[in-house]
């Protein structure tokens, strides 16, 4: 059974911008810590990604992956679930944006479920890696380009 980690941040910035962020698979290298290479697979009817193969390496998390996409129609939310990878059976996810006052306040969640356990000290360490990725710096590329 994978492990859930949820984390949530506010950003000065308006939902759309952030979502818009999130988006944008191809400058995930231009500003999140260890991803190295991203490639999307397909589009929906949106014109949003649903598909994306991700090559990421981040300290103790080397990983190939490829992601499915189900974006919210009211532009809050998306969800994702592998459709394969390398070093993961399993992966959940979710970014929920909430205004909150002049910013947004950005909840991330997580659960990934690797093909070889992993100790709980280097899964911690990966686990809070990610999600200040996810979380931090996100925030700083909203925020410097709001």
């Amino acid at each position: 059974m994978a492990d859930e980690s949820t984390q949530s941040i506010v950003i000065d910035a308006p939902p759309e911008k952030i979502m818009a962020i999130i988006a944008d698979f191809p400058s995930y290298p231009d500003w999140a810590n260890g991803m190295k290479e991203v490639e999307v697979l397909g589009t929906g009817e949106d014109g949003r990604a649903d598909q994306v193969r991700f090559a990421i390496d981040q300290g103790p998390v080397k990983d190939e992956y490829t992601l499915r996409y189900d974006w919210a129609a009211d532009g809050l939310s998306v969800r994702w679930d592998l459709v394969k990878g390398t070093m993961q059976k399993s992966q959940h996810g979710s970014y929920v944006l909430e205004p909150s006052g002049t910013g947004t306040k950005v909840t991330y969640t997580l659960s990934v479920q690797l093909v070889i356990p992993m100790i709980g000290l280097f899964r911690r360490k990966a686990e809070k890696m990610i999600l200040d990725t996810a979380l931090k710096e996100l925030k700083k590329r909203a925020e410097k380009a709001a």
